[in-house]
């Protein structure tokens, strides 16, 4: 019985962690990201800009001046959707067009309905680019976009905005959020056309228009919480998609504990169908993920203590690119059981919002379950 205890809180999440760092398309490395430059095309393609918005009055001078400042060769319009916003949110832009938000339908999630309106109202552009209201962007940004989409033929390319990372919660917690992130949806994969593994990041995503329109467009995804993986998935079924890291999107929202709680609490329990069997195996195998190895290196003996030591170093050593990327001190590394347990009662956290009858919080409304 002691023997099994002791493999059990050393030698099993050494195991874990050595499939995780060899085994998971190489996701903790952090290698897919835009840095490299695909040549100009030969005729730069027409985009629609498209924008959700919903009380966001704080950011969206910023984030639509970034757009309207896009340094793009080709035909380029923003369109801003104004989701019923309380704070005048589509009254503070210039330069782009504003559509007043229609009430939501039964069936629909907020973000959705809203792209949904301003997709049927882009037209016929090549691409559409599909943007937050709280994402800034580089001048060079959707020219580098494009680019890319046009050597690859790819029907989505999206990229992994920077988040916010200068609060101590951040710093903690935000490198992190991506790190998951990565590591059940590793971009590798994601990037390859043979796996059917299918992920996108919704600050930042550029979609070939008719692709999209042989998919079923947004209304067949329309109910959907975790709403950018949906997209992805409908969206590679069209073709080859792509994923990556960028520090030409950035977040313009600062979080607090209590903002990051609420963003994982917003979609975990959706990511396990709202199963309790699912949540209970979550929780479980984040603890002999993230807290046995610790435990075993602390308070185990002999050769378990050791394994425990080793596995706790592993997941110290895969954190530290994503770390890096943040300009987050490779230490914090070693928080990671701590970070992992936070993450773990946010999962339960999102279970137990679900059950008050407002899950899928988004930006004042109950969504998900097919909620009003």
């Amino acid at each position: 019985m002691m023997w099994g205890l002791m493999w059990l809180w050393g030698f099993l999440p050494l195991a874990i962690w050595v499939y995780l760092l060899s085994g998971r398309g190489m996701f903790w490395m952090t290698r897919e990201r835009d840095a490299d430059d695909a040549p100009e095309p030969k005729r730069w393609p027409s985009v629609v800009a498209v924008v959700p918005a919903r009380d966001e009055a704080d950011v969206i001078e910023r984030a639509i001046g970034s757009l309207m400042r896009q340094d793009y060769k080709g035909e380029f319009k923003v369109i801003l959707v104004d989701d019923q916003s309380s704070d005048g949110t589509g009254e503070l832009v210039a330069g782009c067009t504003v559509i007043k938000g229609a009430a939501r339908p039964p069936g629909w999630t907020g973000k959705l309905w809203a792209l949904k309106q301003g997709i049927d109202a882009a037209g016929t552009p090549d691409y559409l680019w599909l943007t937050d209201a709280d994402i800034a962007h580089t001048p060079n940004n959707l020219a580098k976009l494009v680019a890319r989409a046009e050597q690859g033929k790819l029907v989505l390319t999206s990229l992994m905005a920077k988040l916010h990372c200068g609060n101590p919660a951040e710093r903690l917690l935000i490198p992190a959020f991506v790190y998951f992130f990565a590591m059940l949806y590793p971009f590798a994969w994601v990037n390859d056309p043979s796996n059917k593994l299918a992920a996108a990041a919704g600050g930042c995503m550029l979609v070939k228009r008719k692709a999209l329109e042989r998919a079923g467009g947004i209304d067949a995804i329309k109910s959907e919480i975790i709403d950018d993986c949906a997209f992805a998935r409908l969206m590679k079924a069209q073709g080859p998609i792509w994923l990556g890291l960028t520090g030409r999107s950035v977040s313009l929202r600062p979080y607090s504990f209590s903002d990051i709680r609420r963003m994982v609490a917003r979609s975990a329990y959706a990511q396990l169908s709202y199963s309790p069997l699912l949540l209970i195996g979550t929780l479980i195998g984040m603890v002999l993920v993230y807290l046995a190895a610790p435990a075993a290196a602390l308070f185990a003996q002999g050769w378990a203590q050791l394994a425990g030591l080793i596995a706790w170093l592993l997941m110290a050593f895969s954190f530290a690119p994503m770390l890096r990327f943040y300009r987050v001190s490779v230490f914090v590394g070693f928080a990671m059981p701590v970070i992992g347990l936070l993450y773990a009662l946010f999962t339960l956290d999102s279970a137990i919002q679900h059950r008050r009858g407002r899950g899928g919080m988004w930006k004042g409304r109950a969504q998900a379950a097919g909620r009003a």
